[in-house]
C-alpha cells in the first residue's frame, strides 16, 4: 500500500469513470416547432422526474382556445417527451374559481410536483399557488401572470405588450388600407382584472396615442373592459349610440370582435368600412378577416406556448434548474414589485395576405372548416386551398 501511494503512476481521470450524469438539454424558446420535435430531447429528463404535472385552465367561453388548442397541444407536448397519461392531468374550471381551487387541491393531494396555473383572476390564482408552494409544489403561471403569486415562480406566455403593439399597428394599417375617413376610434379593452389585458392595452395604446395626440385619429371612448362577448356587444351598442360618428374599433380578441361585428352586420354595415381587430386566430376571427369585417388577428401559435410550458414543467419535475437559454426574459409583478422569470414565445399578425403561410400551414385551422359558404371565394382569393 505504501509503495502504491508513493508511486508516480497517474490515477484515472474522473471523466473516464463509469458513473456519469445525463446532460441536461439546453432548449431555447425558438427551438419549438409545429412538429413537436424539440420535446423529444427531454425524454431522459422526463424519466428522471417524479410526481404529476397538473394543468389548470380557466374556462371555455372567454376564448375557445383553451379547449380547441391549449389542452390538446399540452397533451401532445407531454406525450412527445415520453410522459404517460398518469404523469400529467389537464382540467378546465369552466369559469368557476371555486372549481379551479378544488381541482388544484385534488392535484396537490394526488402528489403533483408541478402546477401550471392559468387563473380566472389574480386573487384566486395567487391563493392556489400559495397553497401549492406550501406543499412543496413548483408553480408556473401559464399564459396569464398571477400577480401576487410566489416570488420564485415561473411564467410562460407570449410577449403580451408586443401582442398589443401588433393590434394597434394592425388597426392603423387597416384604417389607412380601408380608406376610413376622419377616423373616430373606440378602444375596447379586455377584463381589467386580467394582467394580460393591461399589457395588451399598454401595447396598442402606445401605438395609437400619438395618432390621438396629433389629431390624425379621434378617440371617442374607452369603456370598461370585458372578456365576455355578450357584454362587449352591449357595451359597443351603447358606445355607438353615444358616439354615432364612430367608424373604427380596437377589439382585444376575436371573440369580442365577433360580438361587435354581429352588431355591425345587424346595422347593415358593409364589409371593409368599419375596422375591428383581434387576437387568438380563432375560426370565426379568421372568417371575419377573409370576408372583410376584421382587419387581422394576432396569431399566437399555442403549440409553441404549450411546448415551452411543458418543457419548463419537465425541468422542474426532474429537480433541474431550467436553462437560461429557455428562461430568457422577466415580467414585472406589480403587486410584488418583483421580476418573475419568464419564457416568451413570438406572436404574428395575420391578414388575408399571410393566412395561408401561417395558421393554415401550421394546421391551426382546417381548410374544410375555414372555407365554407360565403367564405369559400375569399379563401380562393387569399390563396388558401
Amino acid at each position: 500500500v505504501v509503495t502504491a501511494c508513493s508511486s508516480n503512476t497517474p490515477t484515472s481521470s474522473p471523466t473516464t469513470q463509469s458513473t456519469t450524469s445525463t446532460a441536461v438539454p439546453q432548449l431555447k424558446a425558438t427551438d419549438f416547432t409545429a412538429d413537436f420535435a424539440a420535446m423529444k430531447q427531454l425524454t431522459d429528463l422526463a424519466k428522471q422526474g417524479k410526481g404529476m404535472i397538473g394543468v389548470l385552465l380557466p374556462d371555455t367561453t372567454t376564448s375557445t382556445r383553451y379547449v380547441q388548442y391549449d389542452a390538446p397541444y399540452l397533451t401532445k407536448a407531454f406525450e412527445a417527451a415520453g410522459l404517460s397519461a398518469s404523469d400529467f392531468k389537464i382540467d378546465n374550471a369552466n369559469g368557476s374559481a371555486a372549481t379551479m381551487q378544488t381541482q388544484a387541491e385534488a392535484d396537490i393531494n394526488a402528489g403533483a410536483s408541478v402546477l401550471l396555473v392559468d387563473p380566472l383572476d389574480p386573487g384566486s390564482g395567487a391563493a392556489i399557488e400559495a397553497k401549492a408552494e406550501a406543499a412543496g409544489v413548483k408553480v408556473i403561471d401559464y399564459d396569464r401572470l398571477v400577480t401576487g403569486g410566489p416570488a420564485d415562480r415561473y411564467y410562460v406566455s407570449f410577449d403580451n405588450v408586443e401582442v398589443g403593439k401588433l393590434i394597434g399597428q394592425g388597426a392603423v394599417d387597416c384604417i389607412g388600407g380601408w380608406n376610413v375617413p376622419t377616423p373616430n376610434v373606440l378602444v375596447m379593452d379586455g377584463d381589467p382584472s386580467d394582467n394580460n389585458a393591461k399589457l395588451f392595452a399598454q401595447g396598442y395604446n402606445g401605438v395609437l396615442d400619438p395618432k390621438f395626440k396629433d389629431g390624425t385619429f379621434t378617440k371617442v371612448g374607452e369603456p370598461a373592459g370585458t372578456w365576455t362577448p355578450s357584454v362587449a356587444a352591449t357595451t359597443f351598442e351603447q358606445q355607438l349610440t353615444a358616439n354615432p360618428a364612430t367608424n373604427a374599433v380596437v377589439t382585444p380578441n376575436d371573440d369580442n370582435a365577433n360580438a361587435v361585428i354581429a352588431v355591425l352586420k345587424k346595422n347593415g354595415t358593409p364589409a371593409k368600412k368599419f375596422p375591428t381587430t383581434g387576437q387568438d386566430a380563432s375560426l370565426p376571427g379568421l372568417q371575419n378577416i377573409l370576408t372583410g369585417y376584421q382587419c387581422g388577428t394576432v396569431y399566437k401559435p399555442i403549440y409553441l406556448e404549450a411546448q415551452a410550458a411543458a418543457a419548463l414543467a419537465i425541468y422542474l419535475r426532474a429537480g433541474q434548474e431550467p436553462p437560461s437559454s429557455l428562461v430568457a426574459a422577466t415580467t414585472k409583478d406589480t403587486v410584488l414589485n418583483k421580476d418573475i422569470k419568464s419564457v416568451y414565445t413570438t406572436p404574428v399578425w395575420v391578414t388575408p395576405d399571410n393566412m395561408a403561410a401561417t395558421v393554415v400551414k401550421d394546421g391551426a385551422v382546417k381548410v374544410a372548416d375555414l372555407c365554407t359558404g360565403d367564405v369559400a371565394s375569399a379563401c380562393a382569393q387569399a390563396g388558401i386551398k
